[in-house]
């Protein structure tokens, strides 16, 4: 023991006060935040990363996202207890986690069987049984579970994709980076009005893609 790495409350503590100076107030998503160890989501080289407001790689060349962002799109998401939360693109499963603190039901899909696979098997751990992953192709949402309240997209596409805005409940809420791949993208946030859309732009951003179809693993 040489004193100087920070204990569990130690570095708790940081981590709220980090994410609280990037904006994320809301107390609901600051509770769910704090009861769901993004240490347990990291693994093999960037592990000792975990604590840190950084995005980091994980397997199928995709990434969890950096705390303060996560933070920022639940907080954006407005999940109340009793809904329904559909979220494109499981990866390493941290944000369906948070989700679950929040919501009555989450079905989170991800095209690669190697990310849900290990997901599903965490949440298990965990006794998350509100969360329902799906391998398949996020693109076209979860229509036969559909119409949901709150709709999260953890991968950019160039505009908010058609199926999953139909979806989308009246006054439902959803929140997707949008925008060209290889350009700065914008996190927005998309309202279902009974005369259409209300989209508000909330802060710049970056995500890997949204792709189409089933990865061949």
């Amino acid at each position: 023991m040489t004193g100087d790495a920070p204990s569990d409350a130690e570095r708790k503590m940081q981590f709220l006060y980090t994410l609280r100076s990037k904006g994320v107030m809301d107390a609901r998503t600051l509770t769910a935040m704090e009861k769901v160890d993004r240490g347990l989501f990291v693994t093999g080289h960037f592990a000792d990363k975990a604590y840190e407001d950084m995005p980091l790689p994980i397997a199928c060349g995709q990434t969890i996202s950096q705390p303060s962002v996560v933070g920022l799109m639940t907080q954006a998401l407005n999940v109340q207890p009793r809904d329904k939360v559909l979220e494109i693109g499981t990866g390493s499963g941290y944000q369906a986690a948070i989700l679950s603190h929040l919501a009555r039901r989450v079905y989170t899909i991800d095209r690669h069987a190697r990310l849900t696979r290990p997901a599903r098997a965490l949440f298990d751990k965990l006794n998350l049984s509100n969360v329902t992953v799906v391998t398949g192709d996020g693109s076209r949402g979860l229509p036969e579970q559909a119409p949901f309240d709150r709709i999260i997209v953890t991968a950019a596409a160039e505009d908010p994709p058609g199926p999953l805005l139909a979806q989308l409940r009246m006054g439902g809420i959803m929140v997707l980076p949008v925008g060209q791949s290889d350009t700065v993208q914008s996190l927005i946030k998309v309202t279902r009005e009974p005369e259409g859309f209300d989209y508000e732009e909330l802060l710049p951003v970056r995500f890997v893609p949204l792709l189409e179809g089933l990865a061949q693993e």
